[in-house]
């Protein structure tokens, strides 16, 4: 039984204010606020969604509004002395989605009309551009202070149709001209601060606001959003006992859950340790391990240009890249690297001074789940929801070591889905079953590379490692010869665990396993 009663966790709460005002749990951000405000006068900031980026802002717009008591007790409170009131203009512009480009118009004077009130403004110029100018003139000099401005999501109107040839352009000069006053109104402004997921060249933002300092990849500012390590160790030391208590786990059991789940971010390289938020908040407050970031929503635009791309599952992560592939304008893409890493599906996981290149993967199990799940309907088409029962059972089956058992299952179900493209293929079948394994939230890969050849897939789970080899129109046994033949094996006799070689055939006319063989 608990002996003290725990703060109350802001799941869902984006309001500096109402978090401190209720007593909520805050995890104080106010050192990297403080930092952050001078060090440059135009800071722009890229983290994926749902990782604190409206805390941040909302706490910037209390500090601005010079709101000393809601710092209380806070690393900025000891370093602040004179707590002077500015003028804040906060757009956000996460509500601006889905829009055409006189809806958007319309969306955005809307949020100008709600400060020209504020100000004074009665009668507003036509151009968005003009109004914003305006107004920011008005409220310095309505309040004899410069003006700070927040734009929170400021790439929000553009992201779902980053994969339209036609609508991206349109919308991004909406929202170019709706930025461009921020250049030339330097004179009436103290500081300008934008938050976003994905960077946008031909935005005006980037292009002609050239001293913006793009603090993205900052060491110095790598824990500013989401959760590190050290937090939890600390602040929230009290959150992961009870976590361990409700589901009869020692402490180190789990705190290994939390990182195996949640854990595994780096926006730079050194990096601590940083979880998501939105998913470790939400697993503290029902003392269950989740996948909570993806259930809140799989954006459109990311499983759209998974699809534009021809992305191979296997293919997402594990590559060794320049800053530049990954850290570089979104529109114009040549690969989805830099869409996937700027939405937070994957993360740099290591760094080469020598050579400069980033190792970049998937974060976490909830990540990898979630991406797969997503990528599923590539391979099932409108089957999921048996195949999410199917995978269930196979996942059961595995545990149980009863493979034969798993392929039966699979066997059975492949035979209801209609035909899909390239069933007829080995890698269709590869990675069908990469999707599958990589749901069980096991360590899966494909094309392992040995002395004397490539390993299809290595599975890997608590009780041994499997070694497939697929076949096409051929035999089971036929796959189990040749894992011998190239003594795949030896290349994995150290691992510590059984091996257990897999032979599976595939028949295309049937788009099914055809025969199966397992030797230990």
């Amino acid at each position: 039984m608990e002996t003290k009663q725990l703060k109350r966790l802001p799941v869902g709460i984006q309001t500096f204010s109402n978090i401190i005002e209720d007593d909520m749990l805050y995890i104080d951000k106010t050192e990297y606020v403080w930092n952050m405000i001078h060090l440059s006068k135009y800071i722009f900031l890229s983290r994926p969604r749902r990782f604190g980026k409206s805390l941040l802002i909302s706490t910037l717009q209390a500090y601005f509004e010079g709101r000393k008591e809601l710092f209380k007790g806070l690393f900025i409170e000891t370093v602040e002395k004179e707590w002077t009131e500015y003028p804040v203009l906060r757009f956000s512009m996460a509500s601006g989605k889905h829009m055409e480009k006189d809806q958007l118009e319309r969306y955005l004077g809307n949020r100008l009309a709600e400060y020209e009130k504020k100000y004074g403004i009665t009668n507003p110029a036509t151009d968005n551009n003009d109004r914003l100018t305006a107004l920011i003139q008005a409220a310095y000099k309505k309040t004899g202070k410069k003006v700070v401005i927040l734009i929170d999501e400021y790439d929000a109107p553009l992201l779902d149709v980053v994969h339209e040839e036609q609508n991206l352009p349109v919308l991004r000069n909406v929202m170019r001209n709706f930025y461009s006053p921020l250049k030339d109104c330097d004179p009436y402004l103290q500081f300008v601060f934008l938050t976003g997921i994905t960077k946008f060249s031909q935005l005006s933002i980037f292009s002609e606001l050239n001293n913006l300092t793009n603090i993205s990849m900052y060491p110095e500012f790598a824990g500013i959003c989401g959760i590190t390590k050290e937090e939890v160790l600390t602040q929230m030391q009290e959150y992961t006992e009870r976590l361990a208590r409700v589901n009869e786990w020692t402490i180190e059991e789990s705190i290994n859950q939390l990182k195996q789940q949640y854990d595994g971010y780096h926006f730079t390289w050194p990096s601590p340790d940083i979880f998501n938020p939105f998913s470790l908040l939400n697993a503290f407050n029902v003392n269950r391990i989740e996948n909570y970031w993806f259930s809140s929503g799989t954006p459109t635009y990311l499983i759209e240009m998974l699809r534009k791309f021809n992305v191979v599952p296997s293919k997402i992560g594990g590559g060794k890249v320049l800053a530049s592939a990954f850290d570089a304008p979104t529109e114009n893409m040549k690969d989805i690297t830099p869409l996937l890493y700027q939405s937070g599906y994957i993360t740099i996981k290591d760094y080469n001074k020598a050579t400069k290149l980033y190792t970049l993967d998937i974060p976490n199990t909830e990540i990898r789940v979630g991406l797969m799940d997503s990528l599923l309907p590539n391979y099932v088409h409108e089957y999921c929801v048996e195949g999410g029962t199917t995978i269930g059972y196979m996942y059961l089956a595995l545990l149980n070591e009863d493979l034969d058992e798993m392929f039966r299952l699979l066997q059975t179900y492949l035979l209801t889905v209609p035909y899909c493209d390239n069933a007829n293929s080995e890698g269709h079948y590869q990675q069908l079953l990469y999707v599958i394994f990589s749901l069980f939230g096991r360590y899966v890969e494909v094309e392992v590379h040995t002395p004397t050849g490539r390993v299809d897939i290595v599975m890997k789970t608590a009780k041994a490692l499997y070694l497939f080899e697929l076949k096409l129109n051929m035999s089971a046994q036929a796959a189990i010869k040749q894992i011998d033949l190239k003594d795949y094996s030896s290349k994995f006799a150290l691992s510590g665990l059984p091996i257990v070689k897999v032979g599976i055939n595939f028949d295309p006319e049937r788009r099914t396993i055809c025969d199966w063989k397992v030797e230990s």
